[in-house]
């Protein structure tokens, strides 16, 4: 095989620039279905773009401890029910056009454990999950235009080197005759694993739009996982050995000359179908560190990282073989990530290695969300804080994606199971805040300067000749029926045989026909080569008019990327708009909920409001009427007070002028007495005894009701004295014999005894205490209890006399002159005089005089 003849300049690469527009991070939701129907529910699928996560019970979401159903938008959401093919067009299938056109994708499954990432990813038998559709797709774009096997050879350092064909057959022949090296993989269905052989079948094939059919392609596979932030190989062949088996070796992270990142050393096995992808994929899901816990029988416990590598070079300006110039191959990688779900270990019952396991698998999502996080910060705040990619393997593996080497994408898997509300809603938080982060959009690959067409004007043209050659006489030159044909068209040969030796016709003829024949053949050859040239010269001519309006569709084509990229900046921007318009008529909606809600509030306020002024109205009016009616009796009330005050008025001075009566009368009697003039008197003669009764009947008779007599009686008595009587101290003082003392008088005590006697004491008008004593008799009643009947009362007053009577202090002192009375007054003249008050008096209190008048000196 000839080398390429033809190698077309190389261009300069344009570095990317700052100013390069941007796209978020394509952010997607997918709901998976409750797996029995009688579980809770905390997720609810609103529309196309937003889901809503209601609290379960127990759950209290804010400090007031109220319950708060919250609303998260994506770009997109799949519900319960959304097949893999839905999700492929929309996900996956972009990223895989992307692929093809030398473009770098990176697509990752986020969410907790069992939330269906490896299902998105994988599949189940008889519907293929992402994966092997990717595949299909890109084996259905490419398949035509394929390189053979070892045209492209991977090298160490991250890059291609393209073979001619003859270097790859010499490859592939010292391939096959290794008897250590990776079996073939065959491309058969009845070779393949039935584990996978339902998962790989797609009914619906899909084809990339705009393939470069003037290039050849060829696609590498390679699958590694991060297990407790530790990079293997799952394809990496490791001979074995029964007595020590050696554990897998981890790989590191290099850096190339393009400052992308890559696994060193990793295995890149050649694929040439979707079944021997597959199957190379398999082979290392097999290796692949899977566990049973408690919330999962299947769970993932490290990171796998699928990586399609698609290499392609453009055929040189004959078509016929690939171009070995380094600068014009393109390399383009489509990464799919099946992150390992976020768990709680208080919840996993994790022990031991597990508990090591999610550990390392909390620390890197941990980080992964720390990287997305300064992101945001440096690109909303124009900071420029290091991005701590190096903290973990998985964010360092796919730095350059963030960077802006490629488009990222990511699905957000949500179990709606209740138990999972508080991972989910951290999830939640996770992917809202990655949608924020914009990543610049990679630069497209630089145009080969070939004129296109070029393999199917090669096809065109071989046609075209053996066509020709048809016509003319049949196949093209050093075909065993082309050259019977000729030798059938010459003249037959003469007759050779010798009939003697000394034959000289026979020989002089053969050579004569043969040399005709010579002649023929030759002006036939040559006719030939004139109307092969003279095709040539056309094709060249139709060539040349070719390139000339190749040129000019090539500079329309120009134009029209030139116009594509205006376009496909301002339908980015148009996306950007729509995108906020949706947001911002999204608040509209919540603000005019929330307006409407306040209306009605406002509404039911002012009609509380009216109803409140109306009562008022009428409690004010009722407080006038009230006030006027008030107004009326204290009117009323003030005059019969008045008219009330006035009597008593007049009564108490009354009463106050009696009172001042009898003392003025009494005063007049005192200073009578105290006048008197003592005169000498003889010695009283002795009475006798007829005369003694007969002053004793002429004395006044005494009322037999104020006898202390009955007090002194042999019955039983309860004497009642409040708590707050007074013990005064007077030569006369109530004494009960055979009494009971009490404060408060009480069934028992009146039980006991048959008669019943108060104190109860005042002060009197004259400042001084009266001691009343209320009397009663004891008696039982029917219904077996006591009643008093009160009969009497006593009063016991202590006066101050209103003058004092001074005694002589010599029995020489002369009398005054004009004393007309006695200076001495006996007991009997002392007692003969004493008030009664009467109760019940209009007069209030009365007195009457108990006295017999004094006797004068003779």
């Amino acid at each position: 095989m000839k080398a390429a003849r033809l190698q077309t300049p190389r261009r300069p690469v344009k570095k990317p620039s700052n100013n390069r527009p941007k796209d978020p991070v394509g952010v997607y939701c997918r709901v998976r279905p409750l797996t029995t129907s009688d579980d809770a529910c905390c997720v609810e699928v609103i529309s196309n773009t937003t889901i809503q996560l209601h609290p379960p019970d127990g759950i209290k979401v804010n400090r007031n401890g109220e319950f708060k159903e919250m609303q998260y938008s994506f770009k997109e959401v799949f519900g319960a029910f959304t097949t893999q093919k839905e999700l492929f067009n929309v996900v996956a299938q972009p990223l895989v056009e992307d692929l093809i056109h030398g473009k770098n994708g990176l697509l990752f499954t986020y969410g907790v454990t069992g939330s269906g990432k490896t299902h998105t990813m994988t599949g189940s038998p008889g519907d293929g999950g992402l994966l092997p559709r990717c595949l299909d797709m890109i084996f259905c774009s490419i398949g035509p235009f394929q390189a053979k096997r070892y045209v492209f050879k991977p090298d160490d350092k991250n890059t291609m080197e393209v073979q001619n064909e003859v270097d790859a057959l010499l490859e592939r022949q010292k391939r096959d005759a290794q008897p250590t090296a990776t079996p073939k993989i065959g491309s058969s269905r009845q070779r393949m694993d039935p584990e996978f052989a339902d998962m790989i079948t797609v009914p619906e094939h899909c084809k990339a739009e705009g393939v470069d059919e003037d290039s050849v392609y060829s696609l590498f596979v390679s699958y590694v996982e991060i297990y407790n932030n530790y990079l293997y190989d799952l394809l990496e062949e490791v001979p074995p050995d029964p007595i020590k088996p050696k554990p897998p070796q981890s790989k590191n992270l290099r850096e190339d000359s393009n400052h992308n990142m890559y696994v060193a050393g990793c295995t890149e096995v050649e694929v040439k179908s979707t079944e021997e992808a597959f199957e190379v994929f398999w082979k290392g899901q097999k290796k692949r560190r899977i566990a049973n816990t408690t919330l999962n029988r299947e769970s993932s416990r490290s990171h796998s990282v699928f990586i399609i590598k698609l290499a392609q070079a453009p055929l040189d300006a004959d078509g016929d073989n690939v171009l070995q110039a380094k600068d014009q191959t393109t390399v383009s990688q489509l990464s799919l990530v099946d992150l390992a779900g976020s768990e709680r270990t208080t919840r996993t019952k994790a022990e031991g290695n597990r508990l090591r396991e999610a550990g390392n698998i909390n620390q890197s999502l941990m980080t992964l969300r720390t990287c997305i996080e300064v992101l945001r910060e440096n690109q909303m705040y124009g900071t420029n804080k290091m991005v701590p990619y190096r903290d973990s393997k998985l964010t360092h593996l796919f730095k350059n994606y963030f960077d802006g080497e490629g488009k990222v994408r990511m699905i957000v898997c949500v179990n709606p199971k209740a138990d999972d509300y508080e991972e989910t809603l951290l999830v939640m938080r996770f992917a809202e805040m990655t949608q924020e982060v914009e990543v610049a959009r990679p630069v497209d690959k630089p145009i080969c300067g070939l004129t296109p067409g070029r393999r199917y004007r090669n096809q065109a043209f071989k046609e075209e000749l053996t066509r020709k050659l048809e016509l003319r006489g049949g196949p093209i030159d050093g075909d065993p029926k082309f050259t019977e044909f000729i030798l059938q068209s010459f003249a037959p040969l003469p007759s050779v045989e010798l009939m003697d030796a000394n034959d000289e016709y026979t020989l002089p003829r053969l050579i004569e026909c043969l040399e005709q024949r010579q002649r023929a053949r030759h002006l036939a050859t040559e006719e030939v080569k004139k109307i092969v040239n003279t095709i040539r010269g056309m094709l060249q001519d139709w060539d040349s008019n070719f390139s000339v309006k190749e040129n000019y569709i090539q500079d329309q084509q120009e134009k029209l990327l030139e116009k594509d990229r205006i376009i496909s900046g301002q339908k980015s921007e148009t996306e950007r708009l729509e995108k906020k318009i949706k947001t911002l008529e999204y608040k509209i909606d919540i603000l005019q909920k929330t307006a409407n809600i306040y209306e009605e509030d406002k509404r039911t306020l002012q009609h509380e409001l009216d109803e409140r002024d109306q009562k008022l109205h009428r409690e004010l009016s009722d407080k006038r009427r009230l006030e006027q009616r008030m107004q009326g009796v204290v009117t009323d009330t003030k005059m019969k007070w008045e008219k009330e005050c006035e009597r008593r008025v007049q009564a108490k001075q009354l009463e106050m002028q009696n009172k001042l009566w009898v003392k003025d009368e009494k005063l007049k009697q005192l200073k009578a007495i105290v006048a008197e003039t003592r005169m000498e008197r003889p010695e009283k003669p002795e009475r006798t005894p007829r005369e003694r009764d007969q002053k004793v009947q002429n004395a006044p008779p005494v009322r037999l009701r104020h006898r202390r007599s009955r007090s002194a009686g042999g019955e039983r008595w309860v004497d009642h004295k409040p708590v707050g009587s007074i013990d005064i101290d007077t030569v006369l003082q109530p004494h009960i014999p055979n009494a009971i003392t009490v404060a408060v008088p009480n069934e028992k005590a009146l039980a006991k005894c048959d008669k019943y006697i108060l104190t109860h004491q005042e002060l009197a008008s004259d400042g001084e205490i009266e001691t009343k004593l209320i009397k009663g008799e004891v008696f039982k009643t029917r219904g077996g209890g006591q009643s008093v009947q009160f009969t009497d009362v006593e009063k016991l007053k202590q006066e101050s006399p209103a003058g004092t009577r001074k005694r002589r202090s010599s029995p020489s002192a002369p009398p005054p002159e004009d004393t007309t009375e006695s200076e001495w007054t006996d007991v009997e003249t002392r007692c003969s005089v004493a008030v009664e008050m009467k109760a019940g008096s209009s007069l209030g209190p009365g007195y009457q005089h108990h006295a017999q008048p004094k006797r004068r000196k003779p």
